[in-house]
């Protein structure tokens, strides 16, 4: 006859080692993802702010151009085109996309005039 050994009692599962893995996972995810914003552009509210004075100064743009109060402009001399119609750089410029014009093309847009120093920007549709 076979003598068999005295059974043990089954060993749970410890789950310190889980917590640990899902512990560090939560750690590296936080560092490796980005929490700042890369590019951010401030627009008011409808209604919010002072009312419009000055020369017109609207910048129309589409897909492919862009122009200043109906005149066709370059981006790099937009800023330039708007200086003899303003008077200090917080004067408001109106941005108007047509269709077909990306956001990413806005962006670019408001980017260019925000580095001019143009601060107040509005846009339309």
């Amino acid at each position: 006859m076979f003598v068999f050994a005295p059974q043990r009692r089954s060993r749970r599962p410890s789950l310190t080692p889980m917590i640990d893995v899902v512990f560090l996972l939560l750690v590296f995810f936080m560092l490796a993802s980005q929490f700042g914003q890369d590019a951010a552009v401030r627009l008011s509210g409808a209604g919010a702010g002072d009312g419009y004075a000055g020369p017109p100064r609207l910048v129309d743009i589409s897909a492919d151009t862009l122009a200043l109060n109906g005149r066709l402009v370059a981006l790099s001399g937009l800023a330039e085109a708007l200086t003899p119609l303003t008077t200090t750089r917080e004067d408001t410029v109106v941005l108007r996309a047509a269709d077909g014009a990306s956001v990413q093309r806005l962006l670019d847009v408001a980017q260019v005039l925000e580095r001019a120093g143009f601060a107040r920007l509005v846009l339309v549709e």
